[in-house]
């Protein structure tokens, strides 16, 4: 066979299977939601990670549910894994913070409806006593480089998750990355991997919410770094391309994000119970993205 012939019968396979692998993926059921919020016939299915496990995402779809007639089916997912689900027609919308990766979706046609609903911040928790001197870092980089050059223990998410991205851009940007023992890889979720590093006087690139609402029981941590553009965390709304079952229900959803009451909702979120705000509104968002 032709060289050329060839690499064009490859090329078709590997598309072909590519093909089978989604429709196999599609028609695979999702497991069971992890919440499942109102009782109303406009139902649709959203993954993500930390702002269900917050309670963030359940004051704003009790309160959605309620308004519109809908049941909103949460599954616990990173952002990687959650734009596996959406890519894979398991759920019909997420909220992913990796935008990165959000980028590549939307540019290869597959996802589409990237909007801005809110944020929060990345911190870095270390020791008390803070010994590779991330409090006296002059950026994110800095920081990351203190880590590597101190060769104290840091642990990592190593789940393709939102945090775990970002994780990944700030050492591309140091150049080198720290390596077993000192690198922890848990594959876990954040307060999991929080404790871990509270257990074994480590340090942890966190999102600022988890760590609000976990400090208490994780008493030999503190922030030792906060700060900069490259720190933020953004939450984009992400949906298919080709429209899912629960598209339209979610798509509402997306819009009511931006409503005077969800905003409202999303920047009190937390004062109560912990004496601050746990995120951002959109429009402060926003400005902290602004170059």
């Amino acid at each position: 066979m032709h060289v050329m012939d060839r690499r064009r019968l490859l090329a078709v396979m590997a598309a072909l299977g590519s093909f089978a692998w989604q429709r196999t993926a599609a028609q695979t059921p999702p497991r069971p939601p992890e919440a499942v919020w109102g009782q109303g016939s406009q139902g649709f299915s959203l993954a993500t990670g930390s702002p269900g496990e917050l309670g963030l995402l359940e004051a704003l779809a009790t309160r959605f549910a309620a308004r519109h007639d809908a049941t909103v089916r949460w599954y616990k997912a990173g952002s990687g894994q959650a734009m596996a689900l959406l890519k894979a027609r398991q759920v019909d919308m997420v909220l992913a913070h990796a935008p990165l990766a959000e980028h590549q979706a939307v540019a290869e046609g597959w996802a589409t409806g990237r909007v801005l609903i809110g944020a929060n911040e990345f911190w870095i928790l270390g020791p008390l006593d803070d010994p590779a001197r991330l409090s006296e870092a002059r950026d994110a980089v800095d920081a990351f480089r203190r880590l590597l050059d101190s060769g104290v223990r840091v642990v990592s998410r190593g789940d393709n998750s939102g945090t775990h991205q970002k994780e990944q851009q700030i050492w591309q940007a140091v150049g080198r990355e720290p390596a077993a023992p000192a690198l922890i890889v848990t594959r876990a979720f954040m307060t999991a991997c929080m404790q871990r590093a509270n257990d074994e006087g480590a340090y942890f690139l966190t999102d600022s919410s988890t760590f609000i609402a976990e400090r208490q029981r994780v008493p030999r941590l503190r922030r030792v770094f906060r700060g900069g553009e490259l720190l933020a965390n953004p939450y984009h709304t992400l949906y298919l391309s080709e429209p899912t079952p629960g598209a339209s229900s979610a798509r509402r959803f997306g819009e009511w994000l931006l409503s005077d009451e969800a905003q409202g909702l999303l920047r009190a979120f937390g004062r109560d119970r912990y004496g601050e705000p746990m995120y951002v509104d959109a429009a402060e968002a926003a400005r902290l993205l602004r170059p």
